[in-house]
C-alpha cells in the first residue's frame, strides 16, 4: 500500500476567540505605551540608511516589546513575523494582527519550505521581515540558519536588533520571556549587517550569535543618556 503525505496543518484562531483576543491584546498595546524605548543616534541613523527592505533578527524572548519597536522606528512599511503553524502559532498570529504585524506561518520543523518561501516573497515584495532565530522551541540564544539563507537569497541586510531592560519580570518557560515594568527603561541597539558582508564565503552563523548576543545583555540595564522616542 502507497503511503499518502498529509500537508500539515496551519491553525488558526477565529470567531469568538479571536474577538476576545482584542481585549488582551488592547492592554498589552496600553503597556507598552508607557515604556521609554530609548535608542542610541547611532542606531537611529543605520535605520534611515536602509532604503530597501531588511531582515529584523532578536531573541525570541524579547518579543513582547518588538511591535512597538517597529512603530517608533517610523520604517513605513509593513513588517511581517514568522509565526509557527501550530495552535500556540495561531494565538501569535491573532496578537500580531491587532498590534500591527503581518505574519507567515510556519516553521522549521512543519511547512519549512513554505515558509521560507513565503519571507522571500515578503521580501522582494518591499516590505520587512522579522525573525526570532532561536524560535518557536529553543535551545535557547541559538541562531538557526534560516534568517541567513533567506538574506543570502534576497540581498536583504540583517538588522540585528539587542534590548536591555532597566526592570522586567521573566516567565519560567524554555527562553525565559521578558515582560519589562510598566513606565521601565528599555535600552534598543542595532547592528545592521550589509549584504556584501553577508555574502562572503567565511562569514558565519557563530559570528552573528555573537554579535546579537552581544546587543542582548541579560540582567538589569544601566543608567544610560541616549535619545528618547
Amino acid at each position: 500500500m502507497s503511503s499518502v503525505s498529509r500537508k500539515p496543518v496551519v491553525h488558526a484562531v477565529s470567531g469568538w476567540r479571536s474577538l476576545a483576543l482584542w481585549p488582551v491584546g488592547m492592554l498589552l498595546r496600553a503597556w507598552t505605551l508607557t515604556l521609554r524605548i530609548e535608542f542610541s543616534p547611532l542606531s537611529r541613523h543605520h535605520l534611515g540608511d536602509i532604503p530597501q527592505s531588511a531582515i529584523f533578527v532578536l531573541w525570541h524572548n524579547r518579543l513582547f516589546t518588538a511591535a512597538e519597536m517597529f512603530r517608533r522606528h517610523h520604517r513605513k512599511r509593513d513588517v511581517y513575523g514568522l509565526v509557527s503553524a501550530s495552535r500556540d502559532g495561531a494565538w501569535l498570529e491573532a496578537f500580531f494582527s491587532i498590534v500591527g504585524i503581518k505574519s507567515v506561518r510556519g516553521s522549521s520543523h512543519k511547512r519549512g519550505r513554505e515558509a521560507a518561501l513565503g519571507l522571500v516573497e515578503v521580501l522582494r515584495a518591499g516590505y520587512d521581515v522579522g525573525i526570532t532565530p532561536d524560535g518557536p522551541r529553543g535551545p535557547l540564544y541559538q541562531f538557526k540558519p534560516g534568517g541567513l539563507v533567506i538574506a543570502r537569497r534576497t540581498g536583504s541586510p540583517l538588522v540585528l536588533l539587542g534590548s536591555a531592560y532597566e526592570a522586567a519580570w521573566q516567565v519560567p518557560s524554555w527562553d525565559k520571556f521578558y515582560l519589562p515594568h510598566p513606565f521601565s527603561r528599555i535600552r534598543v541597539a542595532y547592528d545592521v549587517i550589509a549584504s556584501a558582508e553577508i555574502a562572503a564565503e567565511h562569514f558565519s552563523l557563530e559570528q552573528l550569535e555573537q554579535k546579537l548576543q552581544t546587543l542582548n545583555p541579560d540582567g538589569p540595564v544601566p543608567k544610560p543618556r541616549p535619545v528618547i522616542v
